[in-house]
């Protein structure tokens, strides 16, 4: 949390300042991402919520995304996916930002054949949609986690300027 907590802080900061919210639908990184934004005193102000979406059943009970996946998106674990999953919890939690992650923490791949070390990253917001992939070529699941929520952090961050 070394990383994470220092990135959560800024952009705690930022978002109030702002006077903005963020949702968060995460899978890999298993509520590293909330669990950041929540640290920060006055979370409250612009955390509207987040959720690990680790299944299809977390999917369409939480985000209600239906399964199969509503095309042209294939699978889960995929940039398409990832933001997907951003402009989803914008949308149900009427927040002004969105942020999703999808990947293969380790220490073996996800059944789509992506191996451990796998995320897909995707932040919205005004003026700003993107998504990434981080491949750290690691089997260590927590190393793995954390690495993935760090650049999750890091993105929204650059997405806030």
């Amino acid at each position: 949390m070394e990383k994470l907590l220092p990135l959560a802080e800024r952009i705690g900061a930022r978002l109030k300042e702002r006077g903005e919210t963020i949702g968060v639908a995460e899978s890999s990184t298993g509520g590293l991402v909330s669990a950041a934004l929540l640290s920060v005193g006055g979370a409250s102000a612009y955390f509207r919520g987040g959720g690990v979406i680790y299944t299809a059943y977390a999917r369409k009970a939480f985000l209600d995304i239906p399964n199969p996946l509503p095309a042209p998106i294939e699978r889960a674990s995929t940039e398409p996916y990832a933001m997907l999953l951003a402009d989803t919890v914008k949308a149900k939690l009427e927040a002004t930002w969105g942020l999703g992650e999808t990947g293969a923490t380790g220490p073996t791949g996800n059944r789509y054949g992506d191996k451990p070390g796998h995320t897909c990253i995707a932040v919205t917001g005004p003026s700003f949609s993107r998504a990434i992939t981080l491949e750290t070529g690691k089997e260590d699941r927590i190393a793995n986690m954390r690495a993935f929520g760090v650049r999750a952090l890091e993105l929204l961050a650059e997405a806030l300027g």
